[in-house]
């Protein structure tokens, strides 16, 4: 009896563990973050100064804040950037976790904007940014948000408009999932760059990269934990399952030195894309560094891209 009571504590004591690591990672995988911290490694103090000058030459522009109510409630934030000439194109840039539309997207503006005379909308997603909400959503409920995004869109500027949708990390799984969700006509073009293939997968390889090996059991745990805090498993983020459903041409861009969201995701993604595609793969580059490295190849890539899918038809 008394070695059966200590297995039976043995077990739930094991059992609370495994639970108590699970909400950790949950709440640390999820939770709003403090975007008050600093960085520490060189190159990422370097970035944040070039985005402290790129954001200010954006909102130099005096773009235009607007807002609409997500599908859970939360009020949704946007930067709206007009084309300094009348067009019916616009492009949603979609930042990754833990930023914002500005911080990820505000270097790239100058070429959409003046090179490419677009329409920009900069929003920023559930839990980042100057949007309302605690819990991050890895693309999973993101993406039926930024379809909101499209229909507020599509009911100010009307229905003859054209939308690219652009992406980078989280951003572009949110983008895929979108693309995935048979998005309006007016949704044009998809543009990824560095997504990952699961947002359960991604935290896999994400805890093995701090821990040195996965630990599926807790992440499964974790995923159980977030769709009681915020309402999805991990798995619900899920491009490359659903990208059988993929609706427009999408154009794939990943750092070949990528280990946060690793290479062969890229590869993986678009060796599955059933639609018109192309890729970007940028050599000796790290997760979210592809324009900063190879901007010219990458707006070579997307005019080529955008010639050959919206100024053809």
């Amino acid at each position: 009896m008394k070695k059966s009571t200590e297995i039976a504590l043995g077990v739930l004591g094991g059992a609370s563990v495994l639970a108590f690591a699970a909400s950790k990672i949950c709440d640390v995988a999820i939770k709003r973050p403090d975007m008050s911290e600093e960085p520490e490694q060189e190159i990422y103090i370097k970035r944040a100064e070039l985005r402290r000058i790129n954001n200010q030459t954006f909102y130099d522009y005096n773009p235009e804040d607007v807002a609409i109510r997500s599908n859970s409630g939360h009020k949704m934030r946007a930067w709206y950037l007009p084309a300094e000439k009348p067009t019916k194109r616009f492009v949603i840039c979609v930042h990754g976790y833990k930023s914002n539309g500005p911080d990820e997207f505000s270097h790239m503006m100058p070429f959409y904007h003046e090179d490419m005379g677009y329409n920009i909308l900069l929003p920023d997603l559930t839990a980042h940014g100057r949007s309302e909400g605690t819990y991050i959503g890895f693309g999973s409920f993101d993406a039926g948000n930024i379809l909101l995004w499209v229909d507020y869109l599509l009911n100010r500027f009307g229905e003859d408009i054209e939308i690219i949708l652009h992406g980078l990390s989280m951003g572009a799984a949110t983008v895929m999932n979108c693309n995935e969700m048979s998005p309006p006509d007016q949704v044009k073009l998809i543009i990824e760059d560095c997504g990952f293939i699961n947002a359960e997968d991604e935290i896999n390889e994400t805890l093995k990269s701090i821990i040195g090996f996965k630990c599926k059991p807790v992440v499964w745990l974790g995923s159980l934990a977030s769709k009681i805090k915020a309402g999805y498993f991990f798995s619900d983020s899920n491009p490359l399952g659903n990208m059988n459903k993929a609706k427009n041409p999408v154009l794939f861009i990943h750092g070949e030195q990528d280990t946060y969201v690793p290479f062969r995701y890229g590869k993986m993604l678009y060796d599955a894309c059933p639609v018109d595609k192309d890729y970007l793969w940028v050599p000796d580059t790290i997760h979210v560094f592809s324009y900063y490295n190879a901007r010219d190849d990458y707006q070579a890539k997307i005019k080529d891209f955008v010639a050959k899918h919206l100024d053809n038809e």
